[in-house]
């Protein structure tokens, strides 16, 4: 039996068959095409890409355990800088690849002492010391020169990408991943993560770029983006005060908002579950990325769970308890009753059984990581990122507003996606800016998967978002390469060119001119193919990928077609739409429009007719693009 069999039957006899279907796909998918023809003399970066919590662990056991059965030996595996993520990975390697030679950050004897007898797996965390020994370690051994690395940097975009790219040097991670990957001949390095926007924002030349990028469907049961944040008053949404996490620590006491109604959904929520065999209910609060505040949030939390104690048979406490069972029936009709449901809250206070825990830099991880079972509320801002899974998220309150907030780091931190969850029981609590925010990103993330589905070229996978949002921390693009096309701005060619003016005529013959036509934007995209500049400009890739990008997202999106001939402008003028057009383009907000202006040619074009065309994209958005 090879390592792919071994490890896809682990995932059947763990009853994880459809996993296994999944897993088996995406080995199908890239294997053939991107491991089996390795030519082992280039370091090769590549990506896979998976939906934030939707088992990306899975795919990379597979691949790895494919990649061994095409002659790689060699695997490292780099988790966050996070000691308790790194050891949950290193024990599902362990538990899962039995067929491999599995070593943790201090098994140097043990990799050495096999001596690729088996496929080996190190399992180490970004640690500047940590990569340091283990480049060492490679260096000094004789076997790792001559046979391939196979480097899997899992949530890849963080730490890993060169944060000092803008100052001209190199920070200590990136460098030390390089040196890694120069310890042999050839790799394969394969950057996993669910927010790949610095990833894709990267320049070619700074070797961070993926050649080919791969994207793998959720399981059947997934709740992600989509579930959430796809429509508009998402049932399993509740909005929250935008203030309300800055009033709850100056407040002595518990007044009515979210994070109370968040506590009792919680309770009603676990009362259902373990009435019904479950073992295990967690709820996030994730109030700010300031360690002083979590304790604080902890604390009061454990206040109204004293006070909810005494008060759970008064009739204002019954009263409080039933709206909100109200609530959870609109989503859960077969909810256990409510006498039930009050009945084992009142147990559950009474016996002490609610734990309150932290999570964060400051807090011990042995005391407060113990939500595997029980009913759980944990506290903590950045820690409750990246990797860490919590089993049964059934609530969320999450109000931490940034003032200038980041496409990915936001979506790290929703940790409500996932497989194990009641999705009639889920609530998720939030101001309605963030509720915003969140679609926004879920509606850009949609665009990007899309293209990296249709598109063959890297290059061409475009992202936008409002302004205000970016897509991306600054300091890791590099900004004398990053270009920014402002929605809402009109761009024209200065010096515009025609490729073929008589297609043009034949495309542009049935619009006549009027206050505009709503057309597809796949014509507008053809349009644009026959226009140039004679001195660059005019981006025309830059706005055919844009293009792009929203017609993978919605093939029958429609544009704004203006047509206008006959126009007497003068070349190289400052201007270029008339008052009137100017006016009527400015009043388009939501779509792309496309004015095409054909001119006379008696001032300054040689006499030539041509048509010039002035593109403007939806205001309030910006795209990115890295040239």
């Amino acid at each position: 039996m090879n390592h792919t069999e071994s490890y896809i039957n682990e995932l059947v006899d763990c009853n994880r068959g459809s996993l296994a279907v999944a897993v088996k796909k995406t080995i199908n998918d890239i294997v053939p095409q991107y491991i089996s023809n390795f030519s082992y003399r280039k370091h090769i970066v590549s990506m896979l890409m998976g939906n934030v919590q939707s088992g990306k662990t899975s795919h990379i056991f597979g691949l790895i355990a494919a990649a061994a059965d095409e002659g790689f030996n060699i695997f490292v595996l780099l988790t966050t800088d996070n000691t308790l993520l790194q050891e949950q990975t290193f024990k599902r390697a362990l538990a899962d690849l039995d067929t491999f030679c599995v070593c943790g950050e201090n098994d140097y004897i043990r990799f050495q002492t096999n001596a690729l007898k088996k496929p080996v797996l190190i399992v180490l965390k970004k640690n500047i010391h940590v990569l340091k020994q283990w480049k060492n370690n490679f260096s000094s051994t004789n076997f790792c020169i001559g046979n391939p690395l196979f480097i899997v940097d899992d949530e890849a975009d963080a730490a890993s990408p060169n944060t000092k790219v803008n100052q001209k040097d190199v920070s200590a991670i990136n460098r030390i991943l390089n040196a890694i990957k120069k310890t042999s001949t050839s790799s394969i390095y394969l950057q996993v993560t669910g927010t790949p926007q610095s990833l894709l924002l990267q320049t070619k030349i700074a070797g961070w770029k993926p050649a080919f990028i791969y994207y793998f469907e959720p399981g059947s049961g997934y709740l992600g983006g989509n579930f959430f944040f796809f429509e508009e008053n998402c049932p399993h949404i509740i909005p929250t005060d935008n203030d309300e996490s800055k009033e709850i620590l100056v407040n002595d006491e518990f007044p009515e908002n979210g994070l109370k109604q968040a506590l009792l959904m919680h309770l009603v929520s676990s009362a259902h579950l373990f009435l019904n065999g479950q073992t295990v209910s967690n709820f996030v609060v994730h109030p700010s990325v300031k360690v002083s505040q979590h304790q604080k949030f902890a604390n009061k939390i454990g206040e109204y769970l004293n006070e909810l104690n005494l008060y759970i048979d008064e009739d204002c406490t019954i009263e409080t308890l039933q709206q909100v069972y109200e609530n959870l029936k609109s989503t859960k009709p077969d909810i256990s009753s409510f006498d039930e449901i009050h009945a084992y809250v009142k147990k559950a206070l009474e016996d002490d059984e609610i734990n309150v825990l932290v999570i964060n830099s400051k807090a011990s991880y042995e005391e407060n990581a113990r939500y595997e079972t029980g009913i759980n509320i944990v506290v903590g801002g950045n820690s409750l990122g990246r990797g860490i899974t919590f089993p049964m998220l059934q609530t969320i309150y999450y109000c931490r507003v940034s003032k200038n907030p980041q496409a990915d780091t936001m979506w790290q931190h929703s940790r409500m996606f996932g497989y194990d969850r009641d999705p009639g029981l889920v609530r998720v609590f939030m101001p309605p800016l963030l509720i915003k925010r969140f679609s926004e990103i879920n509606k850009t993330n949609n665009s990007i998967i899309e293209q990296i589905k249709k598109l063959q070229n890297v290059d061409d996978i475009k992202m936008y978002y409002p302004k205000g949002l970016r897509p991306t921390r600054k300091n890791v693009i590099d900004n004398s390469h990053l270009n920014m096309i402002v929605g809402g701005v009109s761009y024209f060619p200065f010096y515009p060119t025609n490729n073929n003016i008589e297609e043009l005529d034949r495309m542009l013959a049935a619009f006549s001119e009027n206050d505009g036509y709503s057309v597809n934007l796949k014509l507008i995209y053809q349009l644009l193919q026959t226009v140039d500049s004679e001195n660059g400009d005019w981006n025309k890739k830059a706005y055919l990928s844009f293009l792009n990008s929203y017609i993978s997202e919605v093939p029958s999106r429609q544009g704004i077609l203006i047509v206008r001939r006959g126009r007497d402008i003068a070349k190289g003028t400052g201007t270029l739409l008339s008052p009137n057009d100017r006016d009527l383009v400015s009043r388009i907000t939501d779509q792309v429009s496309l004015t095409m202006y054909k001119v006379t040619g008696t001032k300054g074009w040689n006499g030539n007719q041509l048509w010039i065309p002035n593109i403007k994209f939806p205001d309030g958005i910006v795209f990115y693009d890295v040239v």
